[in-house]
């Protein structure tokens, strides 16, 4: 019995040291894409330039609103007092400036949305790459995107790594 005790304990000493070293060798860590792309400078950049694109739609649009509130207030004012054709004519155009409102509201949309999708996916790529030299300069054997994990510690979080380098790489960019 003495001998089969002192036998597993060979065995964990020599199992336990090897284990821990492999355990070692192994970095995980995890990166948080969504504030990497709000917070870095490139990703504030393109938030204030959709900003801008969308304030500019906005306005446009409003003129159009405007326009067929005053159109459709003057026919209800006039209503009365126009002829069947008369009213006919200025209804048919309301539609249309509603069409065309409905068409300029639609288009913004889509615009805007297509011009996200361009920013977002440009700022992607480029965090990719960096996340990619962080984990070959580091060593790390895996890192994961955090919102696709349902735990993990805060010690392996590289997002303000990620966010420091791509800010960094964005800066000598510039200057060169």
């Amino acid at each position: 019995m003495r001998k089969i005790v002192l036998l597993l304990i060979t065995i964990c000493f020599c199992i336990l040291p090897s284990s821990s070293l492999a355990a070692d060798a192994v970095k995980f860590g995890s990166i948080d894409m969504q504030k990497a792309l709000n917070e870095s400078e490139p990703g504030k950049k393109a938030k204030s330039d959709l900003e801008a694109l969308i304030k500019s739609k906005e306005s446009i649009i409003n003129e159009k609103n405007k326009a067929v509130e005053k159109l459709r207030g003057d026919l209800e004012k006039q209503a009365s007092v126009l002829s069947a054709e008369a009213r006919k004519a200025r209804e048919d155009e309301l539609q249309k400036l509603l069409r065309e409102y409905q068409r300029a509201v639609q288009d913004s949309q889509a615009e805007v949305k297509k011009k996200e999708g361009e920013l977002t996916e440009a700022i992607i790529k480029e965090l990719r790459e960096i996340v990619e030299k962080i984990g070959e300069e580091e060593g790390y054997t895996l890192i994961t995107e955090k919102g696709l994990v349902l735990y993990s510690n805060k010690a392996i979080d590289l997002t303000d790594t990620l966010i420091k380098k791509y800010n960094e790489s964005k800066a000598t960019q510039k200057k060169q």
